[in-house]
């Protein structure tokens, strides 16, 4: 049984997917914990801030942003909480869970392809292939 599990977010429809299957795994666990984890890469938030939002706003957004998916966990009675990480989303993601001994990490994939994954890359797979712990990759 995992109860303490790591739920990487990005507010994509995939990571919606991932959260319900976070909650599925623990939902029957009493003491089980989700921690959300939302990366936020320092190149956006800089672009953000330079489009004239103050640091007060970009917070404010951001909480906003997380609020439904806060909500899935707290209307399905499992216990979590909320990280904001710096960095980008990969390496953000690997290092937290990596130090916090998380029982396994759920992540949603966007369903590259073989040739976008080259190209551009997948936080997915970084973090599947770097965390200690298991990692469940929800399409």
């Amino acid at each position: 049984m995992y109860r303490n599990l790591l739920v990487a977010m990005d507010g994509s429809e995939h990571s919606k997917r991932a959260a319900k299957e976070a909650i599925r795994l623990v939902k029957d666990t009493p003491d089980a914990e989700v921690t959300i984890a939302y990366a936020i890469d320092y190149d956006k938030a800089e672009k953000e801030i330079s489009k004239g939002q103050t640091n007060e706003q970009v917070a404010a957004a951001r909480k906003e942003f997380l609020a439904p998916l806060e909500m899935l966990f707290k209307e399905a009675g499992v216990t979590s909480k909320t990280v904001v990480l710096h960095g980008s989303p990969g390496s953000a993601i690997v290092e937290h869970a990596n130090e916090q001994g998380y029982d396994a990490v759920v992540i949603g994939s966007r369903g590259l392809n073989p040739v976008q994954q080259f190209v551009l890359g997948s936080v997915s797979h970084k973090v599947a292939k770097r965390v200690k712990a298991p990692v469940l990759i929800v399409k």
